[in-house]
């Protein structure tokens, strides 16, 4: 089984919350069950497909942060975002 969830991992790609300054690729899925965050993970969710993080949308990250590399700039279907890297790993995209 184990194996299993690391080839689907895989598949669908990393978070963007690991991905460096010119990364490209394409929102694979959205899951917030694990980010911490004070919003319940439906709530983070929810946000971030309001701000046009939908599955199939190419996603490019434009610039990091100086301190720890956060906040990162994103831009998403011609529109740019800036989000926290730990939002950030609610996003796969390969």
């Amino acid at each position: 089984m184990k194996d299993t969830v690391l080839a689907a991992e895989v598949i669908d790609g990393m978070p963007l919350g690991q991905a460096r300054r010119g990364f490209a690729g394409r929102i694979s899925r959205i899951v917030a069950d694990h980010v911490p965050s004070t919003l319940p993970a439906h709530e983070v969710e929810r946000r971030l497909i309001e701000l046009g993080f939908v599955e199939g949308a190419e996603v490019h990250i434009l610039h990091e942060g100086l301190f720890g590399r956060d906040p990162i700039a994103v831009r998403v279907n011609g529109a740019t975002v800036a989000l926290r890297r730990r939002e950030a790993m609610a996003i796969f995209a390969g």
